[in-house]
């Protein structure tokens, strides 16, 4: 038997043993933000057909993305673009190895988290 007491200790380190870093969060927040850039970029392409279709169906469609939903869902896509684009700047850095000591790795995610939002507000800003 290679591992007798395999019964009596865990297969795998669970969640709650370890504490979320600010690295593995800005991870997890990188690969959603993407996923949903790609939602958004759907919702886009949308409206562009339905503007290239008719303009009954365009009313249907810019009612859709102009409603308090759709407003919603542009300015959090907006956020997202900037997340995912200050992130892969990060991950440009760290390609150089540059920044991969736990302090600055540490500043560099908080960079990208504030960056993302302060970026965000003064995008909108001076789109309104």
């Amino acid at each position: 038997m290679a591992d007798v007491n395999r019964g009596n200790r865990p297969l795998s380190p669970h969640l709650s043993i370890y504490r979320p870093q600010l690295t593995s969060i800005t991870s997890i927040l990188t690969r959603i933000t993407g996923n949903a850039l790609l939602l958004a970029a759907l919702l886009i392409v949308w409206w562009f057909l339905a503007a290239a279709t008719s303009p009954e169906y365009f009313a249907v469609a810019d009612a859709v993305v102009t409603s308090l939903i759709g407003d919603l869902v542009m300015a959090l896509s907006l956020w997202g673009l900037w997340y995912h684009t200050l992130a892969g700047i990060r991950h440009l850095i760290w390609d150089n190895a540059l920044g991969l000591d736990l302090p600055t790795a540490e500043k560099l995610g908080w960079a990208v988290v504030i960056g993302s939002v302060v970026l965000t507000i003064l995008t909108l800003l001076v789109i309104a």
